[in-house]
């Protein structure tokens, strides 16, 4: 069976709080754990009331000391936002925390629009043009270097899984000539994935941590009793994308009946574009669509977004669809 994994957001939900979230999200991680998914991960996003999992190395402690075995890391850390040595401090200290459980993420883009870079007093753009730079000093701090001549005595000879995400070909270019694991983020942006895993694939070079290349693919799944169960309780995440992609993000919102049907031509074809790599309906459903999404993409790891209004009923997804794939 492939290796699955799991991304959260740690969605706030309208009428909950930051506490509630980082709360469900614990306990979503222990039931992943128990279920048998390798990693946890929480992705960095900020401004968005929705999403509380901005603070994300804070997140990751959180989650690490309410799991013992599962893999927690950033999917991901979004490292123009930040300093190559504050990161190297920061999942060198969790490395410590959790030994041999801790992967470190690392994308190029923001998690913001432009208002971010002043309130970050950075200049993102500029940043975002040393993203390579930074990744191989961070390398270089996990393996002892002290780049400049400061040691960051928490990052050295940490154990961090380090791995470049994407959801373009910049990405797959850069994994590749670092000869780093590499993640697509096709849950959201699937229209560049073939080509993506293709480029990695063909211009990996072998690295001391790496001998070939490892490739993560991202996919919505939802398992729920019946397929009309799956597709309403998927319809929360639908309508955050949809708010998203109008300018107006929201918390996550209580599912809603027959949704994609209720909305304009125009928001129903984006909603299908960009949620198109999905496995929504019942766990005998969600088998048949992730086998013909692992076949399709040749994946060595696959990582399922999922997020419904009612925890309970995103745990039991967790728990419906490792089941189905044959898991513990």
């Amino acid at each position: 069976m492939i290796p699955l994994s799991v991304l959260d957001l740690v969605a706030v939900r309208e009428g909950g709080t930051v506490a509630q979230a980082l709360a469900i999200s614990a306990e979503t991680a222990r039931v992943a754990e128990r279920a048998g998914y390798k990693r946890y991960w929480v992705a960095e996003h900020h401004g968005m009331e929705g999403i509380a999992g901005g603070a994300t190395s804070v997140v990751l402690a959180h989650i690490g000391n309410a799991t013992s075995t599962i893999r927690v890391g950033a999917g991901g850390i979004m490292l123009p936002n930040h300093t190559p040595y504050v990161i190297a401090e920061q999942f060198g200290t969790l490395a410590a925390l959790f030994p041999g459980r801790v992967d470190l993420g690392l994308g190029r883009a923001a998690g913001a629009d432009g208002r971010l870079a002043q309130a970050l007093r950075k200049d993102l753009v500029a940043a975002a043009e040393r993203f390579p730079n930074d990744v191989v000093e961070l390398r270089a701090r996990f393996a002892g270097q002290a780049a400049g001549g400061v040691a960051a005595p928490q990052a050295a000879g940490a154990d961090v899984e380090m791995w470049i995400l994407g959801s373009s070909l910049y990405g797959a270019q850069l994994a590749a000539v670092l000869g780093l694991p590499y993640a697509f983020a096709s849950h959201f942006a699937p229209a560049l994935l073939d080509e993506a895993a293709r480029l990695y694939r063909e211009r990996f070079q072998p690295s001391e941590t790496l001998d070939r290349p490892r490739f993560m693919a991202a996919i919505n799944v939802l398992a729920a009793d019946s397929d009309e169960d799956a597709i309403y309780l998927s319809s929360s995440t639908d309508q955050g994308f949809v708010a998203l992609r109008g300018g107006n993000p929201v918390r996550l919102q209580p599912p809603l009946r027959s949704y994609r049907e209720s909305l304009p031509a125009a928001a129903r074809a984006m909603l299908e574009q960009v949620r198109a790599v999905s496995a929504v309906g019942t766990p005998q459903r969600v088998r048949q669509e992730i086998e013909a999404f692992a076949a399709r993409t040749r994946a060595d790891e696959l990582i399922v977004a999922v997020a419904t209004f009612d925890p309970a009923a995103q745990q039991r997804s967790l728990e419906l669809t490792m089941e189905a794939l044959g898991g513990v």
